[in-house]
């Protein structure tokens, strides 16, 4: 049995929290580099080439990248062999969420409740948090920062069995051109398939952690995301809302199985600011 205190997981938080917030992931900075070389329209190179001079400024001045600077969504993958000390795991994510926020000088954002009060934390905590049981003795903590004008065009639809992959493909494609401009693209496109609707939700989440320069490991999904990666770019909303040929970076497509009955399809959007951070404990 391993012996891990949580204080250790509260100081990679309050560091990944921060980090993020600042920093692009060099996964997202790449990508963004590789479509402004690519990238054919000049109002839609100069945005690009705006994002990459905004992220290099937010780097050096340690000034947030974006001024929403998210909610925070924390998820934890624990090894069935790892014993917590030192108090409540819980507590301590959202110690290291309050802590890089308050010392970052970081917008909070998150109002205690959702409908009556909607009053300030003047934490950013709660944060959003997933606790995910395996076997071994590592812990894998990965932090994201999710800003909300990407989450607002974010949907989900119980699709029929036999809308099949077209159907699938469709809804995609379609919210990304709800979306338009207001997800700040270029985007990165989290799609789940599978399980129940909320499940599909959390698998829709999760695909926004995979790098992108990382395919999907399935063939057949791989071939899925480059479809509706071709035809997102094909609608022409661009950089910023700018028209070109970059309205999303990447789409990533995770699947569980589902009921005979149904096919849950869910897709949460990322703006370009695809904030996150994996370290492993």
């Amino acid at each position: 049995m391993r012996e891990i205190d949580v204080s250790e997981v509260q100081e990679i938080v309050r560091q990944s929290c921060s980090e993020i917030a600042f920093e692009y992931p060099e996964d997202v900075r790449r990508k963004l580099t590789e479509a402004s070389e690519e990238e054919t329209g000049s109002r839609a190179k100069q945005a690009l080439d705006l994002l990459l001079e905004n992220a290099e400024l937010a780097k050096r001045h340690r000034l947030p990248i974006c001024q929403d600077t998210g909610m925070a969504v924390v998820w934890l993958t624990i090894g069935q062999e790892v014993h917590f000390t030192g108090g409540s795991l819980r507590e301590a994510v959202n110690r290291g969420v309050m802590e890089a926020y308050q010392s970052s000088y970081l917008r909070n954002s998150v109002v205690s409740d959702p409908v009556f009060e909607r009053r300030n934390t003047s934490t950013n905590t709660p944060a959003v948090i997933y606790m995910d049981l395996v076997e071994g003795d590592q812990v894998v903590i990965e932090c994201a920062a999710k800003g909300f004008g990407s989450e607002n065009c974010s949907r989900i639809k119980m699709c029929k069995p036999a809308e099949g992959v077209d159907g699938v493909r469709d809804f995609i494609v379609e919210t990304v051109r709800m979306a338009g401009p207001n997800a700040c693209p270029p985007m990165v496109v989290g799609v789940g398939v599978g399980g129940t609707m909320d499940y599909a939700a959390w698998l829709a989440k999760r695909a926004l952690m995979r790098p992108l320069d990382q395919d999907n490991e399935d063939e057949r999904y791989r071939q899925l995301e480059q479809q509706c990666l071709r035809q997102i770019n094909e609608l022409n909303i661009g950089p910023m809302g700018l028209k070109g040929r970059t309205t999303a970076l990447k789409v990533n497509i995770e699947w569980f199985p589902t009921h005979i009955a149904g096919m849950p399809v869910a897709v949460n959007i990322n703006c370009h600011v695809t904030r996150h951070r994996k370290v492993v404990l």
